[in-house]
């Protein structure tokens, strides 16, 4: 039987390339901060998945342990393969993304519950899981795109497109006015793994604050990733 590194290999692309992929593909349908980038491929050189780390939000360090650098910290932000892909191929594509990381280094990525994920592949790839986080977090839409909350203000957002702003109104508001939808997002699952020499990984361990917990169950929800990208047809 052909096994999957048989059928498949990874290596580090371009972030340019994984663009379609995201925008197009992903369901969160934004870029996010992208420091490295990972290309599934298969044994005829097409494009079959996309990984991205990046560089977390600041208050990512604070949480995770005292007396961290945030080049300590990599998210990985963005997992996305073909639909129908086989069993195993995910979990196959992070683990080969984590070993082309070199140096000491604390991963974060969340599976998001709002999409019905729970994080099987990082479960299967031996990620630590550390409870709930993201907490009280909200999706900002208008028409059918979504609106990162960063970029959301009146000097960003609503007086670069000439929008009215009510100052006497909350934000949300002012959102819904212009016709905007407000959605409240439940936590997501949060999983982190300590890579690097093994005084590291003892020393991270030990200032850890955050408790590890056993592994999150359920029955997971496939989003829509049929969109086929562009850049398939280029890679060849």
């Amino acid at each position: 039987m052909t096994s999957i590194k048989d059928k498949y290999h990874v290596q580090s692309i371009k972030k340019q390339l994984t663009y379609d992929w995201l925008l197009n593909k992903h369901y969160a349908h934004r870029l996010p901060s992208i420091s490295y980038a990972f290309g599934l491929f298969n044994n005829e050189n097409v494009l079959c998945g996309v990984c991205t780390y990046g560089m977390p939000p600041l208050t990512s360090v604070s949480f995770i342990c005292d007396d961290i650098r945030m080049n300590d910290i990599l998210e990985l932000n963005r997992l996305c393969i073909n639909d129908n892909s086989e069993k195993n191929v995910g979990s196959y594509f992070v683990s080969n993304t984590i070993k082309m990381l070199s140096g000491n280094i604390i991963l974060l990525s969340y599976a998001d519950k709002n999409q019905n994920h729970h994080g099987y592949i990082y479960q299967a790839t031996n990620w630590l899981y550390t409870g709930l986080g993201s907490i009280g977090t909200k999706t900002y839409i208008i028409n059918n795109k979504e609106i990162h909350s960063r970029h959301l203000n009146k000097l960003e957002y609503f007086i670069p497109q000439n929008l009215k702003y009510n100052e006497s109104i909350t934000l949300d508001q002012n959102f819904k006015n212009i016709g905007g939808e407000v959605i409240k997002n439940l936590p997501k699952y949060r999983y982190i793994m300590i890579i690097g020499d093994k005084r590291f990984k003892r020393t991270i361990k030990n200032k850890l604050k955050l408790e590890i917990l056993s592994y999150p169950k359920g029955d997971n929800k496939r989003y829509d990733a049929s969109y086929k990208p562009l850049i398939q047809a280029e890679l060849f």
